[in-house]
Order: C-alpha cells, then structure tokens, then sequence
C-alpha cells in the first residue's frame, strides 16, 4: 500500500493543525495510507519508505529547526536513500521574517529533495485561510 507521511513537531499547537490540515488535503485524494505523526513518534524507516513526504517544525531560537528532535532527525535523513524524491515543507513563526523555511529549502534541496512551492510558512496561528492552503498543499503533494 502506498504511505504519505506528515511527520512534524510542534511546541504550541500551531504547526501540528497545519500537519493535520495538510493531512486532510492529502487524504481526500491520495489513494493509500496517510499518516500525520509527530517527529518523537515516527521511525526513520518509515520515512525511507514513504511514497510522500510532509516535514512541519516552526522556527525556533534565532530562525533554526527545533534543536532536540526534529533537527536530528532531519540530519539522519543525509546521504539515506528515499523514495519520496518531492516533498513539502511547513511551519509556522512568531518574529522574524520566516528565514528559518528558506533555509530549510535550501538544506533539503541540497539533500536531492524538490521541495514543493517553497515551503509554506504561516505567521503565528494558522487561520482558516491559512488552514485551506495547508488542505491544497497536502492535495498537490497527494497527487504528484
């Protein structure tokens, strides 16, 4: 059966409505398993295998990804062979200008990944506009 993964990890609550958000989108036209699944709970395999890939972490500190668990965790994804070769990126920001995401792009790309219309960054709590571009995201990704 083929697997789309959203795998994320959330402080306040915000990035994980995106994730489900994202989750909702994808499941309306992936045909397969879709998971939405914190970072702490997912394992590396899993994610190796996935059809579809989905990472969500909001920014953190001084515009990086969360330090304990999802940096690692993106940093054992290196030189590993994957099968999603698209992916979509998200999260959410409190300050700043959103940097944290165009370097995340940058980083993945680097990694052999496309990653979808550049990540998608919300300011603070997503709104349901905010809400609706994470449903069409999980659409694009679902049907690529």
């Amino acid at each position: 059966m083929k697997k789309l993964m959203i795998v994320y990890w959330s402080g306040t609550g915000n990035t994980a409505a995106m994730a489900e958000s994202i989750g909702e989108g994808a499941s309306s036209v992936w045909e397969g398993e879709v998971q939405v699944i914190p970072v702490d709970k997912v394992s590396k395999d899993d994610v190796l295998t996935a059809n579809a890939l989905a990472f969500g972490c909001p920014a953190m500190g001084n515009e990086v990804l969360e330090e304990s668990e999802m940096e690692p965790f993106i940093e054992s994804l290196n030189g590993e062979k994957i099968i999603a070769s698209h992916i979509a990126l998200f999260g959410s920001y409190d300050w700043g200008d959103g940097q944290w995401m165009n370097d995340w792009v940058e980083r993945m790309t680097e990694m052999g990944f496309t990653v979808l219309d550049e990540g998608l960054v919300v300011h603070n709590a997503p709104d349901e506009t905010a809400l609706e571009k994470c449903r069409q995201l999980g659409k694009k990704l679902a049907v690529l």
